[in-house]
């Protein structure tokens, strides 16, 4: 069985590419393979509370909700990403854990496939 990482930098809101890669990671996740999350950069406002997109957009943060339904609850968020865009782990809404930058390279090692976008 591979572990799968999947690493998301993009922000909320930015066409098409949150909701292509949640329906990945969860495809993924109904296979039964181990899957984590790891949000850096502008990736971190993906799961931030209170979300207030423009009209025809979806609230990203209530999109991610559905990975506890597919066991995925292995989710990091990169802890300068957060610093760098005035947020703390509290601001998000679900249970994340936070990972140094200098931590990130041990925490890939961990996993048979890396899927950074």
């Amino acid at each position: 069985m591979k572990r799968y990482l999947f690493m998301l930098r993009k922000p909320p809101h930015s066409g098409s590419y949150v909701q292509e890669m949640l329906d990945i990671i969860l495809t993924t996740a109904a296979f039964d393979q181990p899957v984590a999350i790891v949000l850096l950069d502008d990736g971190v406002f993906q799961l931030k509370i209170n979300q207030r997109p423009a009209a025809g957009m979806k609230d990203t943060a209530a999109i991610f909700s559905a990975l506890e339904l597919y066991d995925v609850t292995a989710i990091y968020a990169e802890a300068e990403s957060l610093q760098e865009r005035g947020l703390i782990l509290a601001d998000l809404c679900l249970p994340v854990q936070g990972v140094g930058r200098k931590e990130l390279g041990t925490l890939m090692h961990q996993y048979d496939v890396v899927f950074s976008g």
